[in-house]
């Protein structure tokens, strides 16, 4: 298959900024909301997103997707070693190869998701409630967190609301009419328990 040149060109430089962009967002940002930044689940929309705006095909958005997102990985350490002296060798260690890897899973993911969201078919309304489902599934665990004695409970609270206010807002500006949004977010409920069961399995899940 050859690759789309506006998806040669789109996906590496689209990675690099949001690599950039996130370290600067985390190391600047007050919490809760600098948590954003070390999000899989936003990591996860930004792949939807990506797909969604543009009007390639399902395999080159893929791939599309899944470059932005590995791309953005050294990108964001890069901009560590540049801002506050990390070891530039971070971009590839052990656990940067992890967060790739993620990267590559959630772009497969998301990127075919962002496509088939935009396409008429009766996997469109399911497509266009991953970004919702994503960030509620972050918000149970969360919310789960509550009690521990290694987190603050305001702060999990107000995470916990960003990450609900995100769900819907996204939900708003991808829907193009109010029966889609309301259809997205009914969706977006069961799909958040699988994501919940799904990140449970991983250290993302952990307490």
């Amino acid at each position: 298959m050859k690759i789309d040149r506006g998806v040669a060109v789109a996906a590496p430089i689209a990675g690099c900024l949001w690599g950039f962009l996130d370290f600067v967002w985390i190391k600047y940002m007050p919490s809760p909301v600098g948590g954003l930044g070390n999000s899989i689940a936003v990591w996860a929309v930004a792949a939807f997103l990506f797909t969604y705006l543009h009007r390639w095909t399902m395999p080159r958005s893929i791939i599309g997707a899944v470059v932005m997102l590995v791309v953005a990985v050294p990108g964001y350490y890069v901009a560590a070693a540049l801002i506050q002296d990390d070891a530039w060798s971070n971009a590839w260690n052990t656990v940067s190869f992890v967060w790739m890897g993620l990267g590559g899973v959630a772009g497969i993911v998301f990127g075919a998701a962002g496509v088939t969201a935009r396409r008429p078919g009766r996997w469109r309304l399911p497509a266009l409630a991953l970004p919702a489902a994503v960030l509620l599934a972050e918000l149970i665990i969360d919310l789960s967190r509550l009690g521990n004695p290694n987190y603050r409970t305001a702060e999990l609270v107000e995470y916990a609301v960003i990450l609900a206010v995100l769900a819907v807002l996204v939900t708003v500006v991808v829907g193009k009419t109010w029966r889609d949004r309301a259809g997205a977010l009914a969706y977006a409920v069961p799909l958040s328990a699988a994501g919940y069961l799904l990140m449970i399995a991983t250290a993302f899940g952990g307490r």
